[in-house]
């Protein structure tokens, strides 16, 4: 038994079929198809599957020779069973199919994540679903699974979506995360792992940053940005709107890899793991394009109304500020105020140029409210321009109490851009053992009795490849370089004890020199990398 209905409305004919189409009807299935669409060349035609059961070769017939007549022929709804039949016998190939989808609720479920694209929601205690704003969102998912399979490729925890469901009237990605927590959650809930979510946060954030996209694997972050700088020609006095756009176009491209949308509650805590979500704003570019974000989602967006961040991120204003300086300190390696607030200010370009195309484009402009808050937004970037020179900014020196506990700390800083550069095994070894020997010496004896702060800079060059590590202290002033070479022949009785450290740094490196400058011991290491 088979249901023909056809529905037209402008030019589009809906074709709906339910039952069976099989050898018995098949040839009325065609007719009343073919009485109702012919001679109107100009209809797209679509058929609705969503009640057939069974398709035989007669029905597919049916389908081809529709084909024919209407090139642009989609079939929509298709059960499991039907779809496995399109698809073996290349249907799927010759025109869009898509497949029906289960259809899922998220009245009273608990949100655990929003973002520019979806909101997350909890559907039960292993699943989550991520429900797209986009009413035709099935592109949008595509995308979304094939970025987190590349970031997943590339060393990125995440969770990969298995189904794809209807809610409401879009389209959501269910994601298999048993049990898991936003770190929204845990400093909402938790606020003594405050330091535990700074420290796992910047580390997920340097990993992301490190990681290098083959080209043209994802968008350029850079490009979108200019477009922004662009809108605002519009909106800011003429100095200030082409300073705008000339420090977003002086940005380098950097196939690096960015989140984008880079928030506490796209972090998942999953079994001691912690799980990288919402990734269909996946990018490359500069790392200021992700702070610029970052800053928005913990101060901008709530720096009129502190309720915007409650309502979105489950804590509070003084939480939000909080966590970000404390992370940006982080991430910068260093706790000077000045050096954080340089690169706030920068992130703080981005951010209100960001904010202010947003709510222009959601129609700011007509309300008191968004008036004010344009205007704020507007005041600061005006005033921020006026001091700008770069956006860019150096996240290659870490700067530490000099102390023993400390080594791990620069042992992974100096690594993290070793890995950036590819380095071998082998020569990040040689390169760790010589920082190590050199960053110790320091932490025993450049303040001895008494702690003092060191800085560690590295800096790579191309052609040749080369690592320059430098370590400045403001202890006592000691050249290392001028130390006597240990005479390594002689046998374990008649050694010093010392004495290796040095000499091993000198020879591991290519070069070591040693400069006081200013009251400042200067140490710098080179290593070319073969």
């Amino acid at each position: 038994m088979n249901d023909v209905n056809v529905k037209i409305s402008g030019n589009l004919a809906t074709v709906s079929l339910c039952g069976r189409i099989d050898s018995n009807n098949a040839h009325d299935v065609e007719t009343k198809i073919m009485s109702a669409i012919e001679g109107k060349t100009y209809l797209s035609v679509v058929l609705d599957l969503d009640k057939l059961e069974y398709i035989s070769s007669a029905g597919l017939r049916v389908i081809l020779r529709i084909k024919k007549n209407n090139s642009d022929l989609k079939l929509i709804n298709v059960c499991t069973e039907v779809y496995d039949i399109l698809e073996m016998t290349g249907f799927t190939e010759m025109m869009p199919v898509e497949k029906a989808y289960r259809v899922v609720s998220v009245d009273g479920c608990e949100e655990i994540g929003r973002g520019a694209n979806g909101t997350i929601y909890r559907i039960d205690k292993d699943n989550v679903v991520k429900v797209y704003n986009n009413a035709d969102a099935l592109a949008d998912i595509q995308h979304e699974r094939e970025v987190a399979k590349l970031a997943l490729i590339l060393g990125i925890p995440t969770a990969i979506s298995y189904d794809v469901v209807r809610v409401g009237e879009s389209y959501g990605s269910v994601f298999e995360l048993l049990d898991a927590k936003s770190f929204s959650k845990i400093l909402s809930c938790e606020p003594e792992k405050f330091d535990w979510c700074v420290k796992e946060y910047v580390a997920m954030l340097k990993k992301i940053h490190s990681t290098l996209v083959p080209a043209g694997k994802l968008p350029d972050m850079r490009e979108t940005v200019v477009s922004w700088a662009r809108f605002m020609l519009d909106y800011l006095p003429k100095e200030s709107g082409e300073k705008l756009l000339a420090l977003v176009e002086a940005v380098p491209h950097d196939d690096h890899m960015i989140h984008g949308d880079y928030h506490t509650k796209n972090l998942e805590l999953q079994n001691d793991e912690v799980l990288l979500i919402d990734m269909d704003t996946l990018a490359v570019g500069h790392p200021i394009f992700e702070l610029a974000s970052m800053y928005n989602a913990f101060i901008g967006y709530s720096e009129s109304d502190h309720e915007i961040i409650k309502k979105f991120q489950g804590f509070d204003f003084e939480t939000g500020s909080a966590f970000w300086r404390a992370s940006l300190a982080a991430y910068l390696g260093t706790k000077d105020e000045r050096k954080i607030r340089a690169v706030e200010d920068k992130a703080r370009v981005i951010g209100y140029t960001r904010m202010i195309r947003r709510s222009i484009r959601r129609g700011g402009l007509e309300t008191e409210k968004g008036k004010a808050e344009i205007e704020l937004w507007k005041n600061e970037l005006i005033e921020l321009l006026s001091r700008t020179d770069t956006l860019l900014f150096s996240r290659n020196e870490l700067e530490i109490e000099a102390t023993n506990e400390n080594l791990p700390m620069v042992l992974e800083f100096i690594e993290e851009h070793l890995d950036e550069i590819g380095c071998s095994p082998r020569i990040k070894m040689q390169i760790s053992v010589a920082a190590e020997e050199i960053y110790v010496n320091i932490a025993h004896y450049a303040y001895n009795p008494d702690v003092g702060k060191a800085t560690v800079r590295v800096e790579v060059t191309d052609k040749p490849l080369t690592v320059t590590i430098t370590f400045i202290d403001n202890g006592k002033p000691f050249d290392p370089t001028k130390k006597v070479d240990p005479d390594v022949t002689l046998s374990a009785d008649e050694r010093d004890i010392g004495g290796l450290g040095i000499f091993m740094t000198k020879k591991i490196m290519d070069d070591v020199k040693y400069e006081y400058v200013d009251g400042s011991n200067i140490l710098t290491l080179k290593k070319d990398i073969k």
